[in-house]
């Protein structure tokens, strides 16, 4: 097989493990003060230290697979990544900000000695996770759907044509409505699959709240994701896999809120990452040969083919990938395994009070 194409399929694979991975991370923060909730200011704390237990252990080893991902595409399409974080500087910064006061929020929570700390570190894990949730899917929805590209006019030969291409839009032109709904889609895809891990983590109180707003979510979910994956299919005039993979999504939705409902939370879990892997797949085959395609002129979209580096570089890439992947999946599997039971409310320790002031 082509290296170029096992490239392309590499990056999907990344892309798919860490929404999949990633995702319920997501889901699990911005559902703090919602399922947080308890019945005095004791029983909340226990419920949110509960809450940031479950993804305590995984969350950091999640957030690798989005550097593989950009890592790999720096490398193996170098074109492609600089036309696309030249043009989506501001949504990609706002992702990295919303990743770092999360990372903040959930490595200093347990250390601070006051409630009014506490819950600042809770809005900052609220919003690191919301962020990103929204912005991933507005930056794939523009992606794949096309971006206004052209060459820069005052560049000389070869370097006034593709691939030597920029985006000449600005924020406002990835705010599209089908950007919106694309954003809107893997947000609440996110909030149904953390609910799901909640449920599937947890036994009390948390569990049964975490699959009734796993139900609500699911539906908003289901109805963002016809509108923008239908849309996006008919826009790319997808073939038959892109198709294939589209109906695997939907139909993976409709069967996780089933178990939902009869209280199989391992399967629900496993419902949203086939819907989120689905998703991922539909688009990248729908996006496929090109990488990053013009609405300005066909002629100056990047493709597969001319935003790849070297076949050398293409070849020990793959040898290092071969090597290394591995490691790293057995690796962070046995990190799950590892942490694979059920938590409560009266697993978490009471909360030890602050030292008197001298």
């Amino acid at each position: 097989m082509d290296l170029v194409v096992i490239w392309i399929i590499l990056i999907a694979v990344l892309w798919t493990g860490y929404f999949i991975l990633e995702g319920f991370d997501f889901g699990v923060g911005m559902l703090l003060p919602l399922l947080g909730r308890g019945t005095d200011p004791a029983d909340t704390e226990k419920r949110k230290r509960l809450m940031i237990t479950t993804i305590g252990p995984v969350w950091d080893g999640n957030e690798v697979w989005v550097l593989t991902a950009g890592g790999a595409t720096f490398a193996a399409f170098p074109h492609w990544y600089a036309t696309l974080f030249a043009g989506f500087y501001l949504p990609l910064l706002l992702i990295l900000v919303g990743l770092i006061i999360r990372g903040i929020g959930l490595d200093y929570r347990g250390k601070v000695a006051t409630q009014r700390a506490r819950d600042r570190l809770d809005l900052m894990i609220v919003v690191g996770s919301f962020l990103p949730s929204l912005l991933w899917g507005v930056a794939f929805a523009n992606i794949v759907n096309g971006v206004p590209l052209a060459p820069d006019a005052s560049a000389a030969a070869p370097y006034n044509a593709a691939p030597y291409v920029e985006y000449t839009g600005n924020l406002f032109t990835l705010l599209n409505p089908l950007g919106l709904i694309g954003g809107l889609t893997t947000l609440f895809l996110f909030l149904t699959h953390g609910a799901h891990f909640l449920a599937l983590k947890t036994d009390g109180p948390i569990r049964g709240r975490a699959r009734t707003w796993a139900g609500r979510f699911g539906l908003v979910t289901a109805g963002c994701a016809v509108v923008f994956l239908g849309a996006t299919m008919v826009n790319r005039h997808a073939g038959p896999a892109a198709w294939a993979c589209t109906a695997a999504a939907a139909l993976a939705l409709l069967a996780s809120l089933y178990a939902n409902r009869i209280a199989r939370e391992g399967w629900a879990f496993v419902g949203t990452a086939v819907t989120t892997a689905g998703a991922v797949w539909a688009l990248f085959l729908a996006l496929y040969p090109d990488v990053m395609p013009s609405t300005t002129d066909p002629a100056y979209s990047l493709t597969a083919a001319n935003a790849a580096s070297s076949p050398t570089t293409l070849v020990i890439m793959t040898w290092a990938a071969v090597i290394f992947t591995p490691v790293v999946l057995a690796y962070q599997g046995w990190t799950y395994w590892v942490f694979r039971k059920r938590i409560s409310t009266a697993h978490i320790p009471d909360q030890v009070p602050a030292p008197a002031a001298a």
